[in-house]
């Protein structure tokens, strides 16, 4: 059983940056796509980028403000957030799906979740 750990959330003041990391055990990112969604309160939760060992996936409204990562040696997936805005306030989640699986931006695509870490933008 995959199990996934977020960390690197908190408070940052717009246009600053936050870097968050996901660890797996159990299993680890090696051949998996990664995942982070978020959901603010009030919303579901949206898909934010994804990434396979060859392709990265992202929605339109973080494009060019935030980069996903992995390293598979250290079972871990990052996200960078750079150019923060207040409408990305929300809790992050962490998610990876089965192996071997393509990327998606679905979040019942994917069969492994994280507990969440919060991330807020003060204008």
């Amino acid at each position: 059983q995959v199990q996934l750990v977020e960390s690197g959330g908190g408070l940052v003041q717009a246009g600053g940056s936050l870097r968050l990391s996901c660890a797996a055990s159990g299993g680890g990112f090696s051949a998996r796509v990664g995942g982070w969604f978020r959901q603010a309160p009030g919303k579901e939760r949206e898909f934010v980028a994804a990434i396979s060992r060859s392709a990265t996936l992202y929605t339109d409204s973080v494009k060019g403000r935030f980069a996903i990562s992995r390293d598979d040696a250290k079972n871990r997936v990052d996200l960078q957030m750079n150019s923060l805005k207040p409408e990305d306030t929300a809790v992050y989640y962490c998610a990876a799906r089965k192996t071997f699986s393509p990327l998606s931006k679905l979040p019942v695509d994917y069969n492994y979740w994280g507990q969440g870490t919060q991330v807020t933008v003060s204008s």
